[in-house]
């Protein structure tokens, strides 16, 4: 059965533990890059084929993040919103460097 978070702020540490592998969090901010690019790719050339090519990008990368390297099912499964939310925050947070790289 899933746990159940009453907030984002309360999800967030639980997020973080599931990324515990640094190697998660690399492949997962470069998938996060990689869906930026294909946002301005979109927007750039018109063409909508690359927003096709964003969850493909972004959720392909991070399963295989947990897949290979974490070893855990990601928390997209279980509690969709919370994650693609904090796929977000730890782009930030790598990006500003609040979290290792």
């Amino acid at each position: 059965m899933a746990r159940r978070f009453n907030s984002f702020a309360e999800f967030y540490p639980f997020y973080l533990g599931e990324h515990a592998d640094r190697r998660t969090r690399r492949i997962h901010f470069i998938g996060s890059f990689l869906v930026l690019i294909c946002l301005v790719a979109a927007i750039m050339t018109a063409n909508g084929w690359w927003l096709l090519a964003m969850p493909l990008c972004g959720y392909g990368f991070a399963w295989i993040g947990h897949f290979v390297f974490e070893k855990n099912h990601p928390a997209t499964f279980r509690h969709p919103f919370y994650s693609l939310m904090g796929d977000w925050v730890m782009f930030w947070q790598i990006l500003t460097g609040r979290l290792t790289f």
